[in-house]
């Protein structure tokens, strides 16, 4: 290597910290991959706002849906390295390295983890006509009677379709899967007992628990969720194994200088610290936890290997 090649280089690795320093002067644009008023879009805003509050620009969140993700995902990653685009995702982002055949990015070569924000559990929930009121009888159940239970999910490759199609995975069950257009209209069909199965997020389930319209059998984290503390786990109820935490958290560009990153990494951790921002995350059921944008992209490697080989293995494709 030239003199003047190892000069500039040098100058470069000494400019990024003052980068980082002055970085952002002007308005930051946050990526969410989906439709307004989603999970992604409430977290997307919450920790946009207080970004804004903490860094003296605005964090403007723009959706751009479609595709599972993929579109929004996209513009993110074939964007400059400037620290102007950013994007709030969810677990799918490791779904959808397996799920879609042509890709136009590569999940873990184009994109920069930078914080992790939470995850939250999600419960297994069943019909009041299904005679069962455990995950143990579930399972019972559902292999006395093979391919007579169907399940509804958002769509073919959704978290509610992976999640079950692990738990089949590792209990040999076989259920009989009915994918539609967003979990609303199966939730509806759940209700009215068209189907009689489904693993949802909290949110979603609280309402009809408190009802009686549906009844909870098992959550799907490592441990029991604050918000349904007498239901066990998945893996309590003795399916080894499994957990499914669905996690939330930023990205950037696979190019944003590290100082950017580690900046962003410290200050988002300061957020979810805050009791503010704690009380509405839990609300939506979401348990928040501080790491490092290294340890972020350790969880995003192995959940790509977790779920690309489950997705081969159930032979699941998108369109």
């Amino acid at each position: 290597m030239s003199f003047l090649r190892v000069a500039v280089y040098a100058c470069l690795l000494c400019a990024l910290p003052a980068v980082a320093q002055t970085w952002p002067a002007r308005p930051v644009r946050v990526i969410v991959p989906f439709a307004a008023g989603g999970s992604v879009d409430i977290v997307a805003r919450l920790i946009g706002q207080r970004l804004g509050d903490e860094l003296g620009q605005p964090f403007i969140v723009e959706n751009k849906g479609g595709a599972g993700g993929t579109i929004g995902t996209n513009q993110v990653a074939k964007a400059p390295g400037d620290g102007y685009t950013l994007m709030i995702m969810h677990q799918g982002l490791a779904f959808n390295a397996s799920l879609y055949a042509n890709l136009p990015y590569d999940t873990l070569r184009d994109l920069a983890p930078i914080a992790y924000v939470g995850a939250t559990p999600n419960a297994l929930v069943v019909t009041d006509a299904l005679p069962v009121n455990t995950a143990q009888e579930f399972i019972a159940y559902a292999r006395a009677n093979p391919g007579k239970v169907s399940y509804g999910s958002g769509g073919v490759g959704s978290a509610g379709h992976l999640s079950i199609e692990l738990l089949q995975a590792l209990t040999g069950i076989k259920l009989t899967h009915v994918p539609y257009k967003g979990s609303g209209p199966a939730l509806t069909d759940l209700m009215s007992g068209e189907i009689q199965a489904m693993l949802l997020t909290m949110p979603a389930v609280m309402p009809y628990l408190k009802s009686g319209k549906l009844r909870a059998i098992a959550t799907s984290g490592a441990k029991r969720s604050p918000a349904l503390p007498a239901l066990p786990t998945l893996e309590e109820s003795g399916v080894a194994g499994y957990e499914y935490e669905p996690w939330y958290g930023m990205f950037g560009p696979a190019t944003l200088p590290k100082p950017v990153v580690a900046r962003l990494n410290r200050v988002i951790n300061g957020i979810i610290r805050e009791p503010a921002i704690r009380g509405p995350f839990a609300r939506q059921g979401l348990e928040v936890q501080t790491m490092t944008s290294e340890q972020f992209g350790d969880i995003l490697r192995s959940d790509v290997a977790k779920w690309g080989k489950i997705i081969r293995d159930a032979g699941v494709r998108a369109d």
